[in-house]
């Protein structure tokens, strides 16, 4: 009689058993999770490190260029202002001209020398770069289209007045900003004699850039 009635009843599994199961999946979730976090401390960290280390890099780079420019800072025919080596406009070229002054013939010269310097123990180019006011370029004036024009071909004359002066030609570059990135304002006189400007900045160079931690690899020439 008994037999008959445990015909067909399956036995069912001890509860203990299955409350061990639950335990192992809830310590291996646990355990990627914590695995997971760990990862991300790591990963932030070594992003930390790294950036203090190119801050500290960036701030002995603003050191060493002071240091080079003393004279001429001393001097005040240049200003250098988070590390971009400033010149008046007004020292460089007279008003809606491209054609090189001798003060700013001689300030770019004095110049030459501590920038081959600071070069040479630093894996840098420099980037002349040309500004205006936002005054149009006056009509009569036939030589310059626009505010773009004008900013570039003071770059370009900049540019080839310090490879002339003995910057090597690999380690100098021209760029033109026109009216744009004002440092005062243009409602009057004052301002905008400040914004006609050149400023020479120091930025790493290709071998420099190619060299840092997850920069693209190189692409071939095919050339």
């Amino acid at each position: 009689m008994n037999d008959d009635l445990d015909t067909g009843i399956e036995p069912t599994a001890p509860v203990w058993a299955v409350f061990g199961d639950l335990m192992s999946v809830l310590l291996g979730a646990f355990v990627l999770v914590l695995v997971g976090a760990i990862g991300l401390q790591l990963e932030l960290s070594a992003r930390l490190e790294q950036e203090m280390v190119q801050r500290q890099e960036e701030t002995q780079r603003r050191i060493s260029l002071e240091q080079a420019l003393a004279r001429p800072l001393a001097e005040g025919s240049v200003t250098l202002v988070d590390g971009r080596i400033g010149i008046s406009g007004s020292v460089l070229f007279a008003l809606n001209s491209a054609q090189l002054q001798d003060e700013g013939r001689q300030v770019l010269q004095s110049l030459v020398a501590p920038l081959t310097d600071y070069l040479q123990s630093h894996d840098q180019i420099l980037m002349i770069s040309g500004f205006t006011d936002d005054q149009q370029v006056l009509e009569g004036n036939r030589k310059f289209d626009d505010n773009w024009d004008l900013s570039a071909q003071r770059a370009l004359m900049v540019t080839r007045a310090l490879i002339e002066a003995g910057i090597p030609s690999s380690s100098v570059f021209a760029a033109a900003f026109g009216e744009q990135q004002p440092v005062a304002s243009n409602a009057n006189e004052e301002g905008r004699a400040r914004n006609r400007r050149v400023e020479i900045s120091p930025v790493p160079s290709m071998s420099a850039v190619a060299a840092q931690p997850g920069a693209p690899a190189a692409q071939p020439n095919y050339e």
